[in-house]
């Protein structure tokens, strides 16, 4: 195994990073990792709490692949036990519990999106209850005995919600142990995470410590903000970029990110590094880049990442086409109709194009609802269906209507 020299690949590893704890014991693991030509093994644990991912999960996954290029064994662990307890980072509840059934289901979907970022083949994946399903009370109080209820307390969650006389159930205590077990069953040499989860991976040095192996270095990555630029990235909160989403859809939301969040998607959520990324950083500060110009070419990256060089120039081609040229695109959805005429909030609501009847009258209100390339404003309007109608509503969807 050749690996870069010790300087080359701490000045990747540090690229993006929040902390690192502690640097001088990473750098030495590198040194003895580069003189005996032998892997460091790197841990990226994740609790398929969700079945899909956003590009706010790849900033911890593109750091994973960093090691993987520069020589290490990436360990990538579903969390399928400690998924049924529940993070209770960042929560002032506790989590509602999943089955073991789920936690399995959506651990298969997660592995099949996180392999669009991390070479799978060459990656080691576990579930942990590999291990902690073969504890048993014996073995659960002898773990337990090692930590002290002031340390698991110490965590901002907890204190909070002592504070508030909000319920914190007796599982939920057990989640960090159950998570830093993990890296004491792997001999994790590094463990990765977002700064949400500091006190979980430090944790993990913990049990190694008192188990008397060699302690893990936890490295911390910023959580990024959604599309909104505001809240942090979420599913559920509507301002995601999903990995899986269609291009299309990941270059339009990429276009509607605010102009200060472009050079931190470039930085954390693409694979562009070095001079290149530090052209745009300078580019973009000094004003020569255009923003609208970078968040093409950020959408691009991003198609190119999730799916291919082919799709990602089809992708910026058709969106130029819509919203630049003002053309309608070369594919779209269609829907069947027997019936001669329709309230058009009604067909908004039916065909999908909208959620909900009072979300079909706002868009109408807002104008963002177009009939033949025509703006419809007045919501009790019915509409008079024939072949090939194009209704568009915002600025990515269509539809045609199939005259039966």
């Amino acid at each position: 195994m050749n690996f870069a020299s010790v300087n080359e690949q701490l000045d990747l590893i540090k690229e993006g990073t929040v902390e690192i704890i502690p640097l001088d014991e990473l750098q030495k693991k590198l040194e003895i990792s580069f003189k005996k030509k032998k892997q460091l093994r790197i841990k990226l644990g994740c609790d398929p709490s969700r079945p899909d991912l956003h590009i706010g999960h790849s900033v911890v996954l593109n750091k994973l692949r960093q090691f993987q290029y520069l020589g290490h064994k990436a360990i990538l662990i579903v969390g399928d036990y400690t998924a049924m307890v529940g993070d209770p980072s960042g929560k002032k509840k506790a989590r509602p519990q999943l089955t073991f059934e789920e936690t399995r289901e959506y651990g298969k979907t997660y592995f099949e999106q996180a392999g669009r970022i991390l070479d799978i083949t060459k990656a080691e994946i576990l579930y942990n209850s590999e291990w902690l399903g073969k504890i048993d009370l014996k073995d659960l109080i002898g773990i337990l005995s090692k930590f002290t209820v002031q340390r698991i307390l110490e965590r901002d969650d907890f204190t909070n919600r002592l504070k508030e006389q909000t319920e914190i159930s007796m599982h939920e205590l057990l989640y960090p142990i159950m998570q830093g077990y993990d890296s004491y069953a792997i001999n994790a040499d590094v463990e990765l995470g977002g700064t949400d989860q500091k006190f979980n991976n430090l944790v993990g040095r913990d049990v190694q410590k008192r188990f008397g192996k060699e302690q893990q270095v936890v490295i911390t990555m910023p959580l990024i903000e959604g599309t909104d630029g505001v809240e942090k990235m979420s599913k559920s909160l509507d301002n995601a970029i999903g990995i899986t989403d269609e291009p299309k859809n990941i270059f339009g939301k990429t276009m509607s990110i605010p102009d200060i969040l472009i050079y931190k998607y470039f930085e954390l959520c693409t694979m562009i590094k070095g001079e290149e990324l530090k052209s745009i950083k300078e580019g973009l500060e000094s004003g020569e880049l255009n923003p609208r110009d970078m968040k093409r070419k950020l959408g691009y990256e991003l198609v190119k990442m999730y799916y291919s060089d082919k799709i990602a120039e089809k992708t910026i081609e058709e969106f130029d086409k819509v919203f630049i040229k003002k053309e309608i695109p070369d594919e779209i959805p269609f829907i069947k109709i027997t019936e001669d005429k329709m309230k058009l909030v009604e067909f908004l609501t039916v065909s999908e194009l909208a959620e909900s009847n009072s979300n079909a009258r706002r868009l109408i209100e807002q104008g963002a609802v177009s009939i033949d390339g025509q703006k419809v404003t007045d919501i009790n309007s019915v509409t008079d269906f024939r072949s090939g109608m194009i209704f568009k509503v915002g600025k990515r969807k269509f539809l045609k209507i199939l005259k039966q």
